[in-house]
């Protein structure tokens, strides 16, 4: 039996009206938010009297309940007309927007010491004159604006950004339509119904061509005749299925292609100009008025109208096999070149954010095939035709086809399905009944009707209803073209796709001024001229400045006890060095997984030399074990309890005072993860992995390396700034006064994984005013869930262990947020600060200031080096990367809140991608020349390596220890989150399994770096 993916776009056309709902699913934009909607509250700017069908952009606080008159529903027993119906609209829509009258008072905005704005009470009108009785007081967030007209340190560099300034009129005006389509279609077939709506009806649509969303949002720039349409579009699709039954499948088809009917309702729903929007940008009116998403809405479904049509659309991405072919990863995928755009407001206006994007899509191969190269046990499928699938085999094939959108090409169609599992028997065994009821078995089924003798009987079938049994053989099915990849990839595909997407800057250049001029780009449609947008096709030029790198301290026992990075790509060598705080490691041991014969003999060479290399380093590493050295085969690490067994036995031997494990692996393994659960919470020791392939040379890099790994983890640290931080900026800091630097980081499960938690992490420095050792805690939390829940309790135990280490709570609070979409800023400020502010209020009468940063580097924006001086040498020059300390505060930025893009690293592959930091609040008042200073100091700081990370070190940690929290959620999710295949509906996501706790032994110490 066979049943299609959009079962609903294969019922006839009822007679009855169907009860829209209006509803659209919420996209992620990319447009830059609006933290407070006053509009919304009250109704003074942008407003209209017509309810909004777009998709909100922005999560807002809850608006007054204005009375707005809207059109009321069809009654359900309204039939359908068989000829076009149009509608003169019941209300007038040519009338001005909502002004403030005389009985309705603009807020008078106040803003408090603490930067909350506070609101008067506000007597509003209803639509029938009658106020709204009683005021209303509360106290609302907006994001901090700019303190300046941009940083000033720092010698100026000409850059080219990836964004392309888009003009537009500001009197045109844009009339958005909701569209209703019945029966549902998919959206491929949506934009064909818009497209042929187009074509036959150009009167009714005054000559219009429209963009269009492929859900319920229409935009055109003329108005159409009538404010309500009904309108019937009949379309050719593909209906050549067979009839179902109960698990069967009927041998009658329809192999021509049917016409069919679709109903549209168009209704107008709203229009608006372009006004609202140039007063934005150009910082006219007050700063609280929000940004006009209706318009900015609309603009970027209209530029997108013209690549989606020749694209396969992923998320803000466009993929098209013309822009370069694709390319085989293995493992059953391939990767397509597309290219992401988005429309941002900037201080130069509005631009359109474009870059080269690349992804991986699912090969369009037969199923059998599909799974010799997904799955290594089934690579000799075709010679083994006779085996089954057992044990843990059938879930991973089922979880490598699961959600997969597949056809059949035992009979002629384009009818697609959709995977939802695995059949419990073979196919060999499946039965069914026909619709007399009568049982057949499927083997004989598909003799009878396809004289086809199935090969693969062994093997289950695919099951493509969530409700009731529909069968397909695998060995009958072929993957559908134009699908993400679904699964995880593996470690090799990943370096495959990260090489095809690998570009240095001049080529990656030359690839977006092609995607611009050409034939699947934004300007390649004609929606531009209908809308009179004009779209540049040249990269917008801005100065840039390059901060200067901050000089650096080592060690008093080095030789070089201070340096100043001065490579091009300021990394420095420990060469002659001590590191800056070396430690003593007395008691520590050493346990091998696998490895051969000659690999084990390298041991005691290994030992000698990493002893030698911390020597000369300045941290101390006994040259004999607490215990001699462990061998255990690979296999210990599948058994748990024996693996903790003989953890704990080496702990006992040290007197359960073991400082350090090293562990030594014969390749990664999956047991990894258990070993840092148990090392880290049972047993309590820190542990430092490597692999055995690594022992081979025993490079003095790579023993350096792996020192200050385990110096940084054992409470040790690598470097620290000469000129401390309170020298630096001396208007906010001070020796005496200490500041805690806090990281934080959310991480989820895999796309497909819908019921695992996600895993929280802060961490906070616990030094002043060194600021560079930082302890952490880490929660589980509701599936996905954005919001820390527990931020607070973390916050106060992380200020408890400084109050411990320094004697004194932090003066100031500098917080680093990662992960956070700008759509999520309003709420993230919203919750989170307030989460952080009651940690504080614990302590009598404490309160610090605190500013709170967003850290981006899921963005799009790059920068490029123009080369003017004609005395470069071009062939050394072209393709270098912007320099570390690169910093971009104007132009391309936001029109008026606080954020600027800070390149701290060298981009040794590809095209460096700065670091975004928009700032949401700052009670600490930075200016921008001290917080981007500020920043680039840090970001030199990092313990693991010798030259300045790309990201400030509070947020990169707060990263590695939410890894560290999934690490221990890993393996035991697999038993605890189980799931019932044979059950085809999605679950609700369990509650949260929280995470082991952590040692007291390795709680304050860096152990996840």
């Amino acid at each position: 039996m066979e049943e299609t993916e959009e079962s609903n776009a294969n019922k006839k056309c009822n007679t009855k009206t169907r009860t829209f709902r209006g509803r659209s699913n919420p996209q992620k934009h990319q447009f830059q938010h609006q933290l407070f909607q006053y509009s919304n509250q009250f109704g003074i700017c942008n407003q209209n009297p017509y309810h909004r069908y777009y998709p909100a952009l922005l999560p807002l606080p809850p608006p007054i309940p204005l009375q707005l008159a809207l059109t009321p529903p069809l009654p359900l027993n309204h039939s359908f007309r068989s000829k076009t119906r149009l509608q003169k609209p019941s209300c007038r829509l040519n009338n001005p927007p909502l002004a403030a009258s005389s009985e309705t008072h603009i807020p008078n905005v106040k803003i408090s010491p603490e930067g909350f704005p506070k609101q008067t009470g506000i007597p509003l009108k209803q639509e029938d004159g009658r106020k709204f009785s009683g005021s209303r007081t509360e106290q609302a967030l907006v994001a901090a604006k700019r303190p300046d007209s941009g940083g000033v340190e720092g010698p100026v560099i000409s850059l080219l950004a990836n964004h392309f300034l888009v003009q537009f009129d500001s009197s045109q005006r844009i009339f958005h339509y909701n569209v209703e389509i019945s029966p549902n279609p998919s959206k491929d077939v949506a934009r064909r119904i818009k497209q042929k709506l187009v074509e036959d009806n150009p009167a009714v649509l005054s000559g219009a061509v429209p963009a269009y969303d492929g859900r319920k949002n229409l935009y055109s720039a003329v108005e159409f005749q009538h404010d309500k349409l009904e309108l019937y579009i009949s379309l050719p699709i593909s209906t050549s299925k067979p009839t179902t039954l109960c698990g069967g499948l009927d041998h009658s088809q329809e192999k021509q292609q049917q016409l069919k009917l679709f109903r549209i309702n168009i209704k107008l729903v709203s229009k608006f100009d372009g006004k609202s929007l140039s007063s934005y940008l150009n910082k006219d009116g007050d700063d609280w008025i929000p940004i006009p998403q209706d318009y900015l809405h609309a603009l970027d479904v209209v530029l997108r109208e013209s690549p989606i049509e020749k694209c396969i659309p992923v998320g803000r991405s466009l993929y098209s096999s013309s822009m370069g072919g694709t390319k085989e990863i293995g493992g059953g995928a391939i990767g397509f070149r597309g290219f992401f755009q988005s429309l941002r407001p900037t201080q130069q206006g509005l631009a359109l954010n474009v870059d080269f994007s690349v992804t991986a899509f699912h090969e369009s191969i037969g199923v059998i095939p599909y799974l010799q190269k997904r799955l290594e046990f089934l690579r000799d499928l075709p010679q083994r035709k006779t085996r089954g699938l057992v044990g843990e085999e059938r879930k991973e094939v089922e979880k490598a086809l699961k959600n997969i959108r597949i056809f059949v090409c035992h009979r002629e169609t384009v009818q697609r399905y959709r995977v939802y599992g695995l059949t419990e028997e073979a196919t060999e065994n499946l039965w069914f009944a026909d619709r007399d009821g009568k049982n057949l078995r499927l083997v004989s089924y598909f003799k009878d009707h396809y004289n086809y003798d199935i090969q693969f009987r062994n093997l289950p079938c695919l099951q493509i209803s969530r409700s009731k049994p529909c069968y397909l053989p695998m060995e009958l099915c072929m993957i559908c073209e134009g699908q993400k990849f679904l699964g995880k990839l593996s470690d090799d595909q990943t370096a495959r796709i990260l090489k095809m997407g690998c570009q240095r800057p001049k080529e990656r250049k030359a690839i977006i001024d092609n995607i611009m001029q050409g034939p699947v780009g934004p300007t390649s449609g004609i929606q531009g001229r209908e809308f009179k947008l004009h779209v540049s096709r040249e990269m917008t030029r801005l100065n840039g400045r390059v901060l200067q790198p901050p000089k650096l301290k080592l060690g008093e026992g080095g030789h070089i006890r201070d340096l100043t990075p001065c490579r091009h790509d300021r990394q420095w060598n420990l060469m002659d060095s001590h590191v800056f705080e070396g430690t003593r490691i007395d008691r520590w041991a050493l346990l091998s997984f696998g490895g051969t014969s000659d690999q084990k003999s390298n041991i005691p060479k290994f030992i000698n030399q990493l002893s030698q290399r911390c020597e000369q380093l300045g941290i101390f590493l006994n040259r004999n074990l607490i215990v001699s050295p462990q061998f255990e085969p690979t296999q210990v690490l599948n058994n748990v309890s024996l693996l903790e067994s003989k953890l704990k036995k080496i702990q006992r031997a040290a007197s359960n005072n073991l400082q350090l494990l090293i562990c030594i692996m014969e390749r990664k393994h999956k047991g990894y993860a258990d070993l840092k659960r148990i090392a880290e919470t049972s047993v309590g020791v820190v542990t430092q992995c490597c692999l055995y392939q690594n022992l081979v040379k025993l490079s003095s890099q790579f023993l350096a390396n792996l020192a200050i790994k385990i110096n940084a983890k054992v409470g040790g640290c690598t470097v620290a700034l000469y000129n401390s931080l309170p020298s630096q900026i001396p208007r906010l800091l001070r020796s005496d006064d200490p500041v805690i630097f806090m990281g934080a980081d959310v991480t989820h499960p895999h796309p497909l994984d819908d019921v695992s938690p996600s895993v929280a992490a802060v961490v906070g420095s616990m030094n002043w005013p060194a600021a560079n050792k930082y302890a952490s805690r880490m929660r589980s939390q509701t599936h996905r869930q954005e919001i820390i829940q527990d931020l607070g309790a973390m916050v106060g135990e992380l200020l408890d262990d400084f109050y411990q280490e320094v004697d004194k709570l932090p003066k100031r609070i500098i917080f680093f947020r990662d992960g956070v979409s700008e759509t999520q800023f309003y709420k993230v400020l919203k919750e989170e600060l307030q989460a952080i502010k009651g940690a504080c209020s614990r302590f009598p009468g404490y309160k610090p200031p605190i500013t709170f940063a967003v850290v981006q580097k899921r963005h799009h924006t790059r920068l490029f080096p123009v080369k003017i001086d004609p005395s470069f040498i071009q062939s050394q020059f072209q393709d270098e990367n912007i320099p570390p300390g690169t910093v971009v505060d104007t132009v391309i930025t936001h029109p008026r809140e606080f954020d600027f893009y800070l390149c701290s690293h060298w981009g040794m592959k590809g095209t460096s991608r700065p670091t975004h930091y928009h700032v949401l609040w700052d009670e600490n008042q930075f200016t921008s020349d001290e917080l981007q200073k500020l920043v680039y100091n840090l970001c030199y700081t990092y313990a693991k390596c010798t030259k300045p990370v790309s990201l400030v070190p509070p947020a990169y940690y707060a990263h590695l220890a939410a890894y560290r929290g999934r690490l221990y959620l890993e393996r035991s999710e697999s038993t605890i989150y189980s799931r019932n295949t044979s059950t085809f509906s999605r679950p609700a996501p369990p509650k949260a399994l929280p995470l082991p706790k952590l040692s007291e032994k390795v709680k304050k110490l860096m152990f996840y770096c």
